[in-house]
This record gives structure tokens, sequence and C-alpha cells, in this order.
């Protein structure tokens, strides 16, 4: 028998998808947020938003397991994420107490207090959008390192609003998944004026005299208006807007076109949706942006096609927000 070096066998298998533990990308395994200077999480989280299917606490498993076999190097910024900085997957973020959705978002708001103490930018995997609150209170505001003390500018890909301040619960729940983007706000965790909402669509529970009215002062940019405007004049507005300030995106795969993304909780379908490819080229246009974070939610594997078409749609978004992440800390070092 010929001599078997195992260890270079493992290294030589390490592209391949269907080999070895998957983690996100294939990416080290390290739970210690001091380690990296982006954090991989996921957020198995489905109690936020019970109007819908539970099944969103599988996300972080679909795409951990489709973005396996993704290639890791970024044409347009002409990196490869993981060589111009430290990328791990930390795993999932411990919800013990998993049906219970405002016990649930304090777990979530105190692990990422770990993270953005050890100075760590996270982009994470829903869960259903009532993760998102959670951390931006953790990373922004007044005793967040990562913002140094300010708050955060956020741009919402959305298909809904989710700062529904007439609503005392959503079915119970306080810090819901229709809830999260108004007490950020309130709380002093979101700065409005610098933020932007983009992709809303479809009707609402009764039409509003005015669907460019937010009384919390965020700028809307409905789908109707994207479509007639395009990526470049889109990229402009967010730019001006957000300025200079940090910035967090956070991204509802039902502002997605019902055929590209049909495995998602509250699917709008028939109503014209972004596209994936436009999306892109919108990441694209905020390069050199002070990106502090990132998230995908609402995916519902269980709802998806045979060839898991809304999990490598996530799996490629969640790619972009990384290399966006990464340009803009080798830009700066």
């Amino acid at each position: 028998m010929t001599e078997f070096d195992i260890e270079k066998a493992k290294k030589e298998m390490e592209a391949w998808y269907w080999w070895g533990i998957q983690t996100f990308f294939k990416c080290p395994w390290n739970e210690d947020p001091k380690d990296c200077d982006i954090a991989l999480i996921g957020v198995p989280h489905s109690s936020g938003n019970g109007s819908t299917e539970r099944d969103q606490h599988l996300g972080p498993r679909a795409v951990r397991d489709a973005s396996g076999w993704y290639r890791r190097g970024h044409q347009a910024f002409g990196i490869v994420p993981w060589d111009v900085c430290r990328i791990h997957d930390m795993g999932d973020v411990p919800l013990p107490q998993a049906m219970v959705n405002d016990i649930s978002v304090e777990h979530i708001e105190a692990y990422y207090k770990t993270v953005d103490e050890a100075g760590a930018r996270p982009v994470s995997i829903g869960g259903d959008h009532a993760i998102t609150g959670p951390i931006l209170k953790a990373i922004a505001g007044a005793n967040a390192k990562t913002t140094g003390g300010e708050k955060t500018a956020l741009l919402h890909f959305d298909a809904h609003r989710d700062d529904y301040m007439h609503i005392p619960h959503w079915l119970g729940n306080i810090r819901s998944a229709a809830h999260w983007a108004a007490y950020t706000v309130v709380e002093e965790h979101v700065d409005p004026s610098k933020s932007i909402q983009v992709g809303m669509r479809g009707n609402p529970i009764k039409p509003r005299p005015d669907i460019y009215e937010s009384k919390l002062g965020y700028q809307l940019l409905p789908a109707e208006d994207f479509h007639k405007i395009g990526v470049e004049e889109t990229v402009r507005i967010i730019r001006e807007r957000v300025g200079d300030a940090p910035l967090y995106i956070t991204f509802d795969l039902d502002v997605l076109d019902a055929t590209e993304a049909p495995g998602v909780a509250n699917l709008e379908p028939v109503h014209r949706g972004m596209r994936g490819w436009q999306i892109v080229e919108i990441f694209h246009g905020l390069r050199g942006m002070n990106i502090i974070g990132a998230d995908i939610v609402c995916l519902i594997p269980t709802k998806d096609t045979a060839a898991k078409l809304t999990s490598m749609t996530a799996m490629v978004l969640m790619f972009e927000m990384i290399a966006l992440i990464a340009d803009r800390i080798q830009a700066t070092r």
C-alpha cells in the first residue's frame, strides 16, 4: 500500500462542496469574535412573525449547505475577501427559548454585543426580520463600539416597511418583525434622516393616504419607483442620503420578484419585485461606504424549489455583502 498523506488530501478536498463540514463558504469555524474582522453568523429564529410560516429558523443551515460550492473570488472588486481580512463562521446564536420572541430578541442582542465589543463586523443569515432590531441595538447607538457611539444609517430592502408603530403588538410579540424598524429609531440606534427603505410593493391592509409618508423620517423608494428610475439613480439617492455615516444593510428576500425568490415569508406574487442582478449592481455601487454589518432574512427552505433557488440567491447576496465590507477594510488599512 502506498503512503497516503491525509493532511495533503484534506487540503485538496477543501474546494468540493460535498466534502467536509459545511460552513458559510467553507470558511474556518471560529466562535471567538476577537479572531475575525467579519463574523458570519446564523440566527435561527422564527417566532417574531407569527402570521406566516415558521420555518425561517432553517435559513442559516440552508445557506451554509448552498454556499459550499460558491467561488470566492470577487471579479468586480479584484479581491478574494478571505485573503484580505479574517472571515470566520461563528456558528449560530443560541436561542434556548426560541418559541418566545421577546425573550429571544434579548438573547440575540446580548450575543451581538460580544461581537461589537470585539470589533468584528457581522454578516448574518436569519431567521425572520425580528432579528434585525436586536442586532442594531447591539452594534449601533450611544454605547456601541462599532459605530463609535453614533447612530447608524439603515439601508432596508423589503416589500414591507416593518415600522408599524400604530400596531401595539404582532400576535403578542412586542419586538416583532413588524416593529423593529420603528423601535430602533425611537430608541436612538438608527438615524432615519440618513436611512432609506427600498422596494416596497403589494397591497396594504388598509390603503395609505400617502405611500411616501414616514412619520419616523425614513426616505421611501417603492418598487414601482425603482423600476422607473433604475439602478444608477437609486445608487445616487442612497449615497446622497447616507453620506459618510456608518451604514447597516438589512435585506428581506421578499423584496425580490417571486420568480427569483419563491421560498420566503410574506411572499408578494404578481406585483413586480426587484431582480437579483439589480441588487448586485446596487451593491457594487455602494463600494467604499462604511458598512458596519448586514443581514439577510425571511428565507424558508421548506418552500424553496428543488434546485434551492432562494437559498442560492441568499448565498450570492451574502457574498456580495462580505466583499463590500472586506474591500472597505482593505482600503482603510
